[in-house]
């Protein structure tokens, strides 16, 4: 079965916030201009989109330390500064063999993020904004 297009008229339908998880498991071995990763970017467009930038280990092509996620969720990042959230994924669901290190993704999430004000809204004020106000 074909994966449906992320303009799908029942995503253009949705009148709440939704978050895509995992980058949108898009693998890095396509590169920045592959298809599915520019329908992700143009998603970000409708300002009820969110995009999770965790599960580099999903992501990555190339394996530990997961290097090649980084420019993808750079790009969300830049995006969507402002309907970014981050998180490990922990406990790994569905994650059988080599189970990432916590703390590895933790130094992952410093690479993905340009200074500390900008670590601060991903962190706190988005989430914050997502699911409090």
């Amino acid at each position: 079965m074909p994966r449906t297009s992320w303009s799908t008229p029942r995503i253009a339908r949705l009148r709440v916030p939704f978050v895509i998880d995992h980058m949108g498991r898009v693998q890095a071995r396509g590169g920045l201009g592959q298809a599915p990763f520019r329908a992700l970017l143009e998603l970000l467009r409708n300002p009820l989109a969110w995009v999770k930038v965790c599960g580099a280990e999903r992501v990555s092509s190339a394996g530990r330390p997961f290097a090649d996620a980084v420019p993808f969720a750079a790009a969300l990042i830049e995006a969507a500064p402002d309907r970014v959230l981050w998180g490990t994924d922990w406990p790994h669901p569905n994650i059988v063999g080599d189970m990432p290190n916590d703390g590895d993704l933790v130094d992952l999430f410093a690479q993905f993020t340009a200074d500390a004000g900008l670590r601060q809204q991903v962190l706190v004020e988005n989430p914050d904004r997502l699911y409090w106000r």
